[in-house]
C-alpha cells in the first residue's frame, strides 16, 4: 500500500465510525462524507478529514467527485433508496479506474435458503424489496470494480440485545427453525482494513460471525449476562410488530464467511455472540 494512502468513507454510520478508527489507528488517513455540518465538526474532533456534501445535488455530487479523486481506496455504506443509489449516480462519470473502490451491501441479497448455507459464487435471489435494491446497487459498484462485503445483522455497543433489554424494547419470538446471522461492529471494521491494506482478489465476501443463531436464542443469552429475565416467548403468528420487523423472519440462512478469511488472513475477535454481547457490556 502506497505512503499516500488515503481512504474516504463515503456516510459516517455506526460502521464507517468503527473503520475509521481503526483505519486511524494503522496510520492510514481519512476523510469521511456527511451531509451534516454538525457530523462534519465530530468527523473532525475524532482526527479525520471531514466532506459535508449531499451527493443527490448538484454541488454535493461534485464535492463527492473530488473527494474520490483525491482518495487511494473509496468505501460507501450509503444504502440505496427507491430511486437507486445516490452515490453511484453522483459519482458517474468521474475517472476512478485506479481507485480501490468497497461497497458494503448485505446478506439479504441472497434471499431465503430454507435454513441452507449462502456462498458469495451464489447466485443473489432478493426476496425483500431493500435487498432487491441492494442487488442492483451491487451491479452498479461491480461494473466500477469495486469489492462487495455483505454484512450480517450488525451489532456491537449501543445496539444489541442488551440495550434493547435494558430500555424494554426486547422481545422473544418463537419461530421454529429461524436462524440469522450476525456480525460484531469491530469485527467488520477489521475485515475492512486488512482489506485495505493488501490488494486481494475482487468480487463478494461475506462478513458474518461464525455462528447463525436463532433471535430468541440472542435476548435469552443476554438477559443471562445482565441477571434479569427474558421477555416472555410470543409465537410469530400472535406476535403485533411492523412490516418491516416481521420481514427478517420471512428468510432463514445461513452464510458462510470462509473467502474473506482466505482472501484476508481475517479472523474474528467476536466468532459468535456468546463472546461479542459480553465485550457490549
Amino acid at each position: 500500500m502506497a505512503q499516500a494512502a488515503r481512504v474516504l468513507l463515503i456516510g459516517y454510520g455506526y460502521v464507517a465510525k468503527a473503520t475509521a478508527r481503526r483505519l486511524k489507528a494503522a496510520g492510514i488517513a481519512v476523510t469521511a462524507t456527511t451531509r451534516s455540518a454538525g457530523t462534519g465538526r465530530e468527523i473532525e474532533a475524532a482526527g479525520h478529514a471531514a466532506c459535508v456534501c449531499d451527493p443527490a445535488t448538484r454541488e454535493g455530487g461534485a464535492a463527492l467527485r473530488a473527494a474520490a479523486r483525491e482518495a487511494s481506496h473509496v468505501i460507501s455504506s450509503v444504502p440505496p433508496g427507491e430511486d437507486g443509489d445516490p452515490v453511484l449516480a453522483a459519482l458517474e462519470g468521474g475517472d476512478l479506474s485506479r481507485t480501490w473502490l468497497g461497497y458494503l451491501s448485505t446478506t439479504g441479497v441472497y434471499g431465503d435458503r430454507g435454513g441452507g448455507w449462502a456462498f458469495e459464487w451464489d447466485a443473489p435471489t432478493p426476496g425483500q424489496d431493500r435487498s432487491v435494491r441492494r442487488q442492483r446497487a451491487e451491479e452498479g459498484w461491480s461494473a466500477l470494480g469495486a469489492r462487495l462485503f455483505r454484512l450480517g445483522g450488525i451489532y456491537g455497543p449501543g445496539r444489541s440485545a442488551i440495550d434493547r433489554l435494558r430500555e424494554g424494547s426486547a422481545r422473544r419470538i418463537d419461530d421454529p427453525g429461524q436462524v440469522f446471522c450476525r456480525i460484531h461492529v469491530e469485527d467488520i471494521a477489521s475485515c475492512l482494513v486488512l482489506a485495505v491494506r493488501q490488494p486481494g482478489p475482487q468480487g463478494a465476501f461475506n462478513l458474518v460471525d461464525d455462528w447463525p443463531s436463532p433471535q430468541a436464542e440472542v435476548v435469552e443469552g443476554a438477559a443471562r449476562l445482565l441477571g434479569m429475565e427474558p421477555p416472555p416467548l410470543e409465537a410469530l403468528e400472535q406476535a403485533q410488530m411492523s412490516a418491516m420487523a416481521r420481514s427478517f423472519y420471512d428468510e432463514r440462512r445461513r452464510v458462510s464467511n470462509a473467502r474473506a478469511k482466505a482472501a484476508y488472513g481475517w479472523r474474528l475477535q467476536f466468532p459468535s455472540w456468546r463472546e461479542g454481547l459480553p465485550a457490549c457490556l
